[in-house]
């Protein structure tokens, strides 16, 4: 962690095993390539994350597609956020990780539905109409769908990716493997996300890749509710 947030954020002091602070040492950071804002931010949209990137979009044009790269789905799961009982620590029992700023406010163990979490998300992305694509990973394997928020507020174009050392799928099967090759055309703002199966015939390294499943997106300021992209790929 320490190396990922001197490598990212150049600190003009490097950051050391004994100065890293996690609550303060966040990796937020924004880039401009060819007409897009993409916006990294370490696990979730949190409380704080938000705020940076509300600050970042005051110098983005609103008519600019913005896609934010995270680790947790929009969904965010309940056990990332901080620990709602005694002490608020780390430990076995209650198994919140505390990887965020907020402490969890929707109930008191981690099966428990984040559901206050996600509309403060919703809210948020309510008001900035584009940002129009979400790519995670956390739980993976190789997914397009559209995030519409708990109350249906939003219509957000998100993309789940696989992990070579946790993926759902291909954990069990190397042949599925995937990760996904992105094709933007700046100037019709259509984007084609291809799933690519690197690794489709394991006995046979030097066959040709393997190609997946694709789906084309615009990138558009979104329209709101009611613009779902089909059906979403679910694990078999």
């Amino acid at each position: 962690m320490v190396e990922m947030y001197n490598a990212m954020m150049r600190p003009r002091t490097p950051r050391t095993t004994s100065t890293f602070d996690f609550t303060r040492d966040k990796v937020y950071f924004s880039r401009n390539l060819g007409g897009l804002h993409l916006v990294f931010v370490q696990v979730w949209p949190d409380s704080q994350a938000r705020a940076w990137i509300e600050n970042d979009l005051k110098s983005v044009s609103e008519s600019t597609p913005v896609f934010l790269f995270t680790h947790d789905q929009p969904d965010v799961e309940a056990k990332h956020l901080m620990n709602p009982n005694g002490r608020h620590d780390v430990n076995a029992t209650d198994q919140f990780e505390n990887l965020l700023a907020d402490t969890f406010v929707d109930g008191t163990t981690i099966e428990d539905a984040s559901l206050i979490e996600q509309r403060q998300l919703e809210a948020f992305l309510a008001r900035h109409r584009n940002i129009t694509a979400y790519f995670h990973g956390n739980s993976n394997w190789n997914q397009f769908y559209d995030w519409v928020g708990p109350d249906g507020r939003i219509a957000l174009h998100t993309f789940r990716v696989d992990s070579p050392m946790k993926g759902a799928v291909s954990a069990a099967d190397e042949r599925r493997l995937s990760f996904q090759v992105v094709t933007i055309d700046s100037a019709s703002r259509v984007m084609t996300v291809r799933e690519c199966l690197w690794n489709a015939d394991p006995a046979h390294p030097d066959a040709p890749l393997a190609w997946g499943s694709s789906t084309t997106v615009a990138l558009e300021p979104r329209p709101g509710a009611g613009a779902r992209r089909g059906v979403a790929n679910t694990p078999d």
